[in-house]
């Protein structure tokens, strides 16, 4: 299975909604394949031109490493030369904190990941799996 890009576009709809609905900041929103190739992107009116980076390393550090952003900021505290390494590796593209959420299949498999920025990370997050949840797929924070 892999995200279309209507499902792609139908999750950044939703993780949109989601901000508003809970009065969050401007939200972006980066959608990705299990390749880490951007899928959609799309970003609130009055969201900072720079966040697009930001959701891209959300979501590109869980797609790479296998590891939502929740996981990837545990490891980052207690191996903290780790991620830095990391980090290195991937040409200083990984953000690792929650809003980076990965998204599998119903075996198990990861198929993508979606990275939101704008609020608070773990506000964030439930805006990518409402988007994840409202495409009918699995998202792990």
């Amino acid at each position: 299975m892999i995200i279309s890009q209507g499902k792609a576009r139908a999750i950044i709809r939703k993780a949109l909604e989601k901000g508003k609905e809970l009065e969050l900041k401007p939200l972006s929103v980066a959608v990705l394949d299990a390749g880490g190739h951007v899928i959609a992107f799309e970003r609130s009116d009055g969201a900072a031109p720079g966040r697009f980076a930001i959701a891209h390393g959300k979501a590109y550090g869980s797609v790479m490493l296998g590891m939502a952003g929740t996981a990837q900021m545990a490891r980052a505290e207690q191996q903290a030369y780790f991620m830095a390494a990391v980090n290195g590796v991937y040409g200083g593209q990984v953000v690792p904190v929650p809003g980076g959420v990965l998204v599998r299949d119903k075996r198990g498999a990861v198929i993508g990941a979606v990275g939101v920025t704008g609020d608070t990370s773990e506000n964030d997050a439930i805006a990518a799996m409402a988007g994840i949840e409202a495409a009918g797929l699995t998202g792990e924070i």
